[in-house]
């Protein structure tokens, strides 16, 4: 895979370090049970279709990257800096 780095140009998904869904989840309350914790470490969505990820560009420019991509695909339909997103 492909990604497009809005400062380095197009670069191989193995110089990215991949964080996770570009939307944060709601952190729990600090003082929430250890199954809400759990669930909130552990457990995520794993969709078939677009979502917008963040990733590191860890051997490149070190720019953090919010990536629009087909997980099904693996086709790659737009990255902007994170600090840019909408």
């Amino acid at each position: 895979m492909r990604i497009h780095c809005p400062i380095c140009g197009e670069r191989d998904r193995r110089e990215f370090y991949y964080k996770g869904a570009a939307a944060a989840a709601e952190r729990p309350d600090p003082q929430a049970d250890a199954a809400t914790w759990n669930d909130f470490v552990h457990l995520r969505d794993n969709p078939a279709g677009v979502t917008r990820d963040l990733w590191y560009h860890e051997a490149g420019c070190a720019a953090w990257i919010v990536v629009t991509r087909n997980t099904a695909t693996h086709e790659v339909l737009g990255a902007v800096l994170a600090e840019d997103r909408a």
